[in-house]
């Protein structure tokens, strides 16, 4: 890492997913091997040829904010709101003892408000224009979490919303990163959410053959790398991070949970929603970052891949993690824990760095589940089914998306004297 680059650590984190609405129960859940996936609750799905997904099972707003709140806000922000308790009491920053223009929040959303949409749309329907929210415009917006926070916490410093389909989550920590990099913030809420289970989401998804219907077997409808699956479930939820420059946080008495090493992004260019079959662009994404970070391929020491359990996407992520890591990509475990959360969507990228640094903090690596009769197009080390125990130093985190979309992030064990 170049010499006047400023380090940046994590200092908070909150989770609101499929397996729990903390990061404890999350993690207890993902090292347990156990799936979040069940049958649709959120609407009625008995018409759909999709009746599953990844639900924020026992979600309520209203222990989290008054009602009157929630009810201008939608769903994806909520959980943002929710988020944000937890990464602050672990963090225990208070914006207003600092400068709050070296404060900011850059949080991502794939779809926005899509359940403010819907309802809007039924409202000007039913009732006419004059019957719509006031607040519909701010609540359907993709900056609408980071505002929030913002809101909430009394950050003033750069405030956005960042969409990049299924990267959307590792884009807006990697921009948040770069900005404390930069100098143009010490500290930075970041992270992604989407609340994207509802009935033209999961429609439109079906439509691009990119869905499980496994319906009968919930929990075992992702199914990552294995030769059987038939497409990723859609879920909701998502996770909320505070980077901090490593001064500042060590001035205020923060405890840093892992240094963020660097960040990338590539695009494929190749089909609006298939990836590059050889993985070229992804490859050249995690050797970018590891560049970047001042890293050989053989110092990382788990990979969260992306992982979605399509026909297309599993193999080109095992070719790019190949080419990028050459024959250590056949010692370094990879595991994708979409086969447990199924797939955030924006909301992906951001929980699955949580997950990366909480693999750090605690030498376990989370398996993938299902993965009964392994596809041989993808012959890497899956940790199969079962948590593993290991030394840990180097985590990356892939993040695919539609579009073309590649982005990584590299999160290392916190040292107070930098190695390397």
């Amino acid at each position: 890492m170049p010499e006047n680059c400023r380090r940046v650590v994590v200092t908070g984190m909150g989770v609101i997913s499929p397996v729990g609405l903390d990061v404890p129960s999350m993690w207890k859940n993902l090292i347990e091997g156990r799936s979040g996936i069940g049958p649709i609750t959120l609407f009625d799905a008995s018409g759909f040829d999709v009746r599953i997904a990844g639900e924020a099972h026992g979600f309520d707003p209203g222990r989290y904010m008054p009602a009157k709140e929630a009810r201008r806000i939608d769903r994806y922000t909520q959980f943002a709101l929710a988020a944000l308790g937890e990464t602050l009491q672990q963090s225990q920053l208070v914006v207003q003892e600092h400068d709050p223009y070296e404060i900011g929040s850059i949080i991502g959303s794939g779809a926005g408000g899509v359940w403010t949409y819907a309802s809007g749309f039924a409202t000007l329907r039913e009732k006419g224009p004059r019957r719509l929210n006031p607040f519909h415009v701010p609540a359907v917006s993709v900056d609408a979490a980071a505002v929030q926070v913002a809101l909430h916490t009394g950050a003033r410093g750069p405030n956005h919303g960042v969409a990049s389909a299924c990267a959307t989550g590792a884009d807006a920590i990697g921009e948040a990163y770069e900005t404390i990099r930069r100098g143009h913030a010490k500290a930075m809420f970041t992270g992604s959410f989407d609340a994207s289970i509802f009935p033209l989401g999961i429609a439109s998804f079906d439509c691009t053959g990119a869905l499980s219907h496994r319906n009968d077997e919930p929990a075992a409808a992702s199914r990552p790398f294995d030769a059987d699956r038939d497409g990723f479930v859609a879920s909701e939820g998502g996770a909320l991070l505070l980077l901090e420059d490593l001064e500042f946080a060590l001035q205020r008495g923060a405890q840093p949970l892992a240094e963020m090493a660097a960040y990338a992004a590539t695009s494929d260019v190749i089909h609006l929603t298939s990836p590059d079959p050889e993985g070229a662009g992804a490859a050249h994404c995690i050797n970018l970052a590891l560049h970047r970070a001042g890293l050989e391929p053989q110092q990382v020491s788990y990979i969260n891949a992306h992982g979605t359990g399509t026909q297309a996407g599993d193999p080109a992520e095992t070719r790019a993690i190949q080419r990028a890591l050459g024959q250590h990509a056949f010692c370094v475990p990879v595991s994708s824990t979409k086969s447990m959360t199924g797939h955030l969507m924006g909301g992906a990228g951001s929980l699955e760095a949580v997950i990366c640094i909480q693999a750090l903090l605690t030498g376990l690596i989370p398996p993938t589940i299902n993965l009964e009769k392994p596809d041989p197009e993808c012959d890497l080390d899956y940790v199969p089914n079962q948590a593993r125990k290991s030394i840990l130093d180097v985590a990356i985190s892939n993040s695919f998306g539609f579009g073309g979309h590649n982005s990584t992030l590299v999160f290392r064990v916190y040292h107070p004297i930098q190695a390397g």
